[in-house]
């Protein structure tokens, strides 16, 4: 299995510490079926900067790191950029990094409590320069959540998404387990991953969330986000389903 975003990088943004944290989420990461691992650090959010080179040279050093220790794990490089205006000419100069450096593939990070005006334009002018967005853990973003027509029309415009496999099982509370079934129910959800920043508060669930993906929508849909995986890492054009617009269920009276 292979999972597409972590904070396996040691010293670099709020996920490991150490190389000695790193080596643990490894170890964390392979008990949990997964073989290969995205080192995904922020990077432009406001308190973290991770540029291409310098994640490049981290991920040589703890794969180096990682087969001392015989933990078989392969760790490819990646980014977790914060949208912001000027992601083009960032890929353009070398200082963003796609996902695996060369698939393709860029993440994009949405505010915690909104959705930028330009985000439509941003997701737009990515695919016209070749990428392809993916917009990370839109289930925990406050405005996705009041408003999931945004959500869909990023899809429909060919943006892609991947939730947060703690999300799914209810780690961050019943709220956003509940907006993230409704966002697979809608075929608004691409790839499945970790967000690992450590081996206790945000670790690895992907198997429990993969066994209720099984559970809830059958085993082709969980297969898919195995595969999606795969491809994305390849270079590939992904599984993507038909999205659409979010049901609101009316509990009690209240959305």
């Amino acid at each position: 299995m292979i999972d597409i975003h972590s904070h396996i990088l040691f010293g670099v943004d709020d996920g490991a510490k150490t190389i000695e944290d790193s080596v643990a989420m490894a170890q964390a990461a392979v008990q949990d079926g997964v073989h290969a691992i995205i080192a995904t650090p922020h990077h432009r959010n406001g308190t973290f900067v991770n540029e291409r080179t310098a994640i490049l040279q981290r991920t040589e050093e703890l794969n180096k790191r990682l087969v001392a220790e015989e933990i078989d794990l392969t760790v490819l490089p990646g980014q977790e950029a914060r949208l912001h205006g000027k992601m083009i000419e960032e890929l353009a100069d070398g200082k963003a990094l796609p996902l695996n450096d060369n698939s393709g593939y860029v993440f994009v990070e949405l505010p915690h409590d909104q959705v930028p005006r330009y985000a439509k334009r941003m997701l737009f002018d990515l695919q016209v320069e070749g990428y392809t967005p993916i917009v990370v853990h839109p289930e925990r973003n406050k405005e996705l959540i009041q408003n999931p027509d945004h959500l869909y029309e990023f899809v429909q415009n060919g943006a892609l998404t991947q939730l947060t496999a703690a999300s799914l099982v209810g780690n961050f509370g019943k709220k956003i387990a509940r907006f993230s079934h409704q966002l697979i129910e809608s075929n608004l959800v691409h790839f499945l991953a970790s967000d690992a920043h450590n081996t206790s508060s945000r670790g690895f669930v992907l198997q429990k969330a993969l066994k209720e993906v099984e559970e809830t929508y059958g085993k082709d849909t969980m297969l898919d986000f195995y595969e999606n995986a795969e491809l994305m890492v390849k270079g590939e054009r992904v599984l993507v389903n038909e999205p659409m617009p979010v049901k609101r269920k009316k509990i009690l009276g209240i959305f």
